[in-house]
C-alpha cells in the first residue's frame, strides 16, 4: 500500500531565531520512500540536516522575524500489515543487553522510574516477564488514562499522568515507557504518523502521534497504550528516551506557532511527479 503523509506548520518570530526541527522520516524507512523526501520553507535560511545521537535526522534553521511556514509531502510504501505480534519474545536479563540499550531502563525527564517503581511491582510483578507482561501493561495504562486534548501539558510526567489519569498521546507513552523500565524492560518513546488506516474515520484533525517500543528478543517491537491493538501504517519520524528527545520543534526565542496541519492518507498511486529521492543528512 501507498500512504502520503506531510505536515504545514506556519511560525511567527518576533525576531531571527535559531530552530531545530525533528519530523523528517527515520532512516530506517529510506528505502520505503517513493517521492523526495524534503522538509521546505517559505522563508527560513541556513536549513541543514544532521543525525542526533539515538539517530534522528534534525534539521536545524534560522527562521527570521515574521511569519514563516515550513512542510514537507511525501509517498511512503507500506506493508499493509498490522504492527507486529510476537508473544515468544523473551525478556532479557540485565547483564545480557547491549550497552547502547541500557539507557532505556533508568530514569529519564518525562519518565520518573524512581517514583513509579514500588507501584509497578505491585501492579505487574505476579506476571510473568517478556511480551505478556508489557501487554499488561498496555492494558493498564489503556483503560487508567483517559484521553483528551483539553487534558493535554507539556510539563505532565508519567508519574503525574498515573495520578491524575488523563491525558494525550504521549503521556499514554510516557506512563508505559516508565512502567516498562520498572520492571527492568527497555522502552524507548517514539513519534511520527499514523494514520486512520484500516480503522472507521476518526471525526478529529489529524495530528502526529505517540507510542513506544520495548526491547524484547533482541529486536525493537513497537506498542500503543492509547489505541491498545495493533494498528496499520505506523511512519517513524523519531525515537528516545522520552519527548525530550523528540520535540518535534525546538526554537531558541521567543516563536509563536500560528498554524499547524498533518496529513496522513492511503492513496492508489503516487498523485505528483517526483523521483523517488530522499534528502541525506550528514
Amino acid at each position: 500500500m501507498l500512504i502520503r503523509a506531510g505536515y504545514d506548520l506556519m511560525f511567527e518570530a518576533y525576531a531571527p531565531t535559531p530552530l531545530i526541527s525533528m519530523m523528517s522520516v527515520r532512516p530506517e524507512r529510506w528505502n520505503d520512500l517513493q517521492t523526495t523526501h524534503r522538509l521546505v520553507s517559505d522563508r527560513a535560511m541556513g536549513m541543514e540536516d544532521y543525525r542526533d545521537v539515538f539517530g534522528n535526522i534534525c534539521t536545524r534553521m534560522t527562521l527570521p522575524a515574521g511569519r514563516s511556514t515550513i512542510a514537507c509531502d511525501f509517498v511512503i510504501a507500506d506493508p499493509g500489515t498490522v504492527d507486529r505480534q510476537s508473544p515468544e519474545a523473551v525478556q532479557h536479563p540485565i547483564a545480557e543487553l547491549p550497552a547502547d540499550i541500557l539507557m532505556y531502563l533508568v530514569a529519564s525527564r518525562y519518565c520518573d522510574t524512581d517514583i513509579l517503581s514500588n507501584e509497578a511491582w505491585w501492579l505487574f510483578g505476579h506476571i510473568p516477564p517478556g511480551w505478556q507482561r508489557v501487554q499488561a501493561i498496555v492494558d493498564f495504562v489503556h483503560s487508567h488514562l483517559t484521553y483528551g486534548y483539553a487534558y493535554a501539558r507539556s510539563t505532565r510526567t508519567a508519574w503525574e499522568a498515573y495520578q491524575e489519569k488523563v491525558g494525550v498521546c504521549r503521556d499514554f507513552a510516557h506512563l508505559s515507557v516508565a512502567l516498562c523500565r520498572c520492571m527492568n524492560i527497555p522502552a524507548r518513546y517514539c513519534s511520527g504518523y499514523l494514520g486512520d488506516i484500516g480503522i472507521d474515520p476518526v471525526d478529529v484533525p489529524m495530528d502526529f502521534h505517540a507510542w513506544f517500543e520495548v526491547y524484547l528478543g533482541g529486536q525493537w517491537h513497537s506498542f500503543d497504550a492509547r489505541h491498545r491493538v495493533p494498528r496499520i501504517g505506523r511512519i517513524l519520524m523519531a525515537c528516545g528516551r522520552d519527548a525530550a528527545d523528540t520535540a518535534l520543534t525546538t526554537a531558541f526565542g521567543n516563536v509563536r506557532l500560528e498554524s499547524f496541519k498533518v496529513h496522513t492518507d492511503e492513496v492508489t498511486q503516487v498523485p505528483f511527479e517526483q523521483s523517488p529521492a530522499v534528502r541525506l543528512a550528514a
